[in-house]
């Protein structure tokens, strides 16, 4: 039998939280988004994503870090890679963009581990999927979720328009209405893994 993999996870409380500028969105509606991602598809082809899972944890349980903008939408810190850019550095310039300090030393050390799940857009719609369509050849976005692994303590820059959850396991298990596909099946997706609680 394959042993699971473990993930370290230190309390909420060892971590420091500060803002930054505000980091505006590009688009202030979905329909913006998609026609974006239509007029960069035609010049780049296929978008290619990355999130990253950031696990802390409280009471025990494991609590995910998400950026969220205005009173409801949640996403996963990550965004959309520059043509060619290697996943792994990409999400780490991602991450150090959103939740990076303003100089060098306030920078997290990213360790980004495995790739735990790929999202699929076959059309210029918002429904994702976790496989792509058979009769789907040319599908306009694909998104992978990476965990990244936390050291015991960090700073984080949170921008000034955006607030930073932790968001319980429990919490965002089979809750598509208020998180979505992607973000709600993530407690599935860990499932595979061992947590190791650390608490200091």
């Amino acid at each position: 039998m394959a042993m699971s993999q473990v993930v370290n996870t230190y309390p909420l409380s060892n971590y420091s939280f500060g803002t930054k500028e505000p980091k505006l969105e590009k688009d202030t509606s979905v329909a913006d988004r998609l026609a974006r991602m239509k007029i960069n598809y035609m010049k780049e082809g296929m978008r290619t994503s990355v999130d990253a899972i950031l696990l802390v944890q409280e009471h025990n349980h494991p609590h995910i870090l998400l950026l969220q903008i205005g009173n409801t939408f949640c996403k996963l810190p990550g965004g959309r890679l520059k043509p060619g850019e290697n996943e792994v550095e990409g999400l780490k310039r991602k991450l150090t963009s959103k939740l990076g300090g303003n100089s060098a030393g306030l920078v997290p050390d990213w360790k980004v581990g495995e790739c735990v799940a790929t999202w699929w857009r076959p059309n210029f719609e918002t429904m994702m999927y976790p496989y792509c369509p058979p009769h789907i050849t040319k599908p306009k976005e694909c998104k992978r979720l990476y965990i990244v692994h936390l050291s015991e303590k960090e700073y984080f820059a949170v921008p000034k328009n955006l607030k930073l959850l932790a968001v319980p396991l429990f919490e965002l298990y089979d809750n598509v209405q208020r998180y979505g596909p992607v973000i709600s099946t993530i407690p599935q997706q860990l499932s595979r893994f061992h947590f190791n609680m650390i608490s200091s």
